[in-house]
């Protein structure tokens, strides 16, 4: 987003493009090894599954961008 508003991007564009780093970020963690937390005890099995943590903190990225991309 810093880099966007540097580059005098449109606000639109800007927040179009934190949603889908989101998407991106969120769908890293697919492949992932947990150690921490509640998926940490099932060790090779949590493979294949999103990161709950990552997929809240999509959503909440999406829908704050898209509330104002509305606007």
């Amino acid at each position: 987003m810093q880099d966007g508003v540097q580059n005098n991007k449109d606000v639109n564009e800007i927040l179009s493009e934190a949603i889908q780093v989101a998407e991106t970020g969120m769908q890293s963690t697919k492949d992932l090894l947990a150690t921490k937390g509640r998926a940490s005890f099932l060790g090779e099995r949590a493979k294949g599954h999103i990161d709950p943590g990552a997929r809240s903190s999509q959503l909440m990225i999406k829908t704050v961008c898209e509330s104002v991309i509305q606007k």
